[in-house]
């Protein structure tokens, strides 16, 4: 029987929060290794040690080739260079990153015609779990229950709605069996009117320090539902990375989700 093989990634942003708590995780794990790692030119992390690699300025060097896993926490443009990297090489990828535009997602669904990808705008297993249970009850109430979702995170995040509460969104709308852009309403502000029926409402709050907090309230009459998830620490994300690069090493091509990676069935 032949020896099992260590996990190898690569890590863009490397330098940055989720590359260092995804070192570290690597650290303790042993039998994980960082093949490559890469930064933007100006960081002075360059030519630094990170694991077994050295961070370079060259993003090519992310393509370790088949087996290998580019886990990717970084900005919109950025993972649509790496997701061309990762197809001329064929290495899979995670792909963490929120923020990405309708057609930055049609081109990483193309991508994984021919590589393995793991998309998922938030890694936790928690999440996951949040997002199968709201689709569930969305299903259960029709459309006379108002559903709002609030989401709270650190003053530093540049996008909004987070890609975490937009999944919870579509979830929603998934079991309402309508499509989230046809009954999203963000941003209200002024005399907005009534609240307009079947609508799925969102809130941002950003402030401190704070990993990441999402609560989907279903409102009836005289009584409400509320679901949250509250994350104390970003080191979840990292945990829930590593293990999506786990699935993502050894999974035949195609777009893949945290429900793929934690064996959820699709409802």
């Amino acid at each position: 029987m032949s020896e099992k093989q260590n996990l190898h990634i690569a890590l863009p942003g490397a330098a940055g929060k989720m590359g260092q708590m995804i070192a570290s995780l690597v650290a303790e794990a042993g039998d994980i290794d960082i093949l490559a790692a890469s930064e933007h030119p100006q960081s002075p992390a360059i030519g630094t040690a990170i694991g077994a690699a050295t961070i370079s300025a060259d993003a090519k060097i992310l393509g370790i080739g088949s087996g290998g896993v580019i886990i990717d926490f970084t900005r919109p443009e950025a993972t649509m260079k790496h997701i061309e990297i990762a197809v001329a090489s064929g290495t899979a990828m995670v792909v963490g990153t929120t923020g990405l535009s309708a057609e930055q997602e049609k081109e990483l669904e193309r991508a994984a015609r021919q590589i393995p990808i793991v998309y998922c705008a938030n890694t936790s297993v928690g999440v996951t779990l949040l997002g199968q249970i709201v689709e569930q009850v969305a299903r259960q109430l029709d459309a006379d229950w108002d559903i709002e979702i609030v989401e709270t995170h650190h003053h530093h995040k540049i996008d909004a709605p987070s890609g975490t509460a937009l999944a919870l969104g579509h979830a929603a709308a998934k079991g309402r069996g309508v499509s989230l852009d046809a009954v999203r309403d963000s941003g209200r502000d002024g005399e907005t009117g009534a609240r307009k029926k079947g609508d799925i409402g969102f809130a941002v709050l950003r402030g401190g320090d704070v990993a990441g907090e999402h609560t989907v309230s279903f409102f009836g009459q005289q009584e409400r539902i509320e679901l949250t998830h509250k994350a104390t620490g970003r080191i979840i994300f990292a945990r829930g990375a590593v293990q999506a690069a786990r699935f993502a090493a050894t999974a035949p091509k195609g777009l893949y989700s945290m429900k793929d990676v934690l064996g959820l069935k699709a409802d």
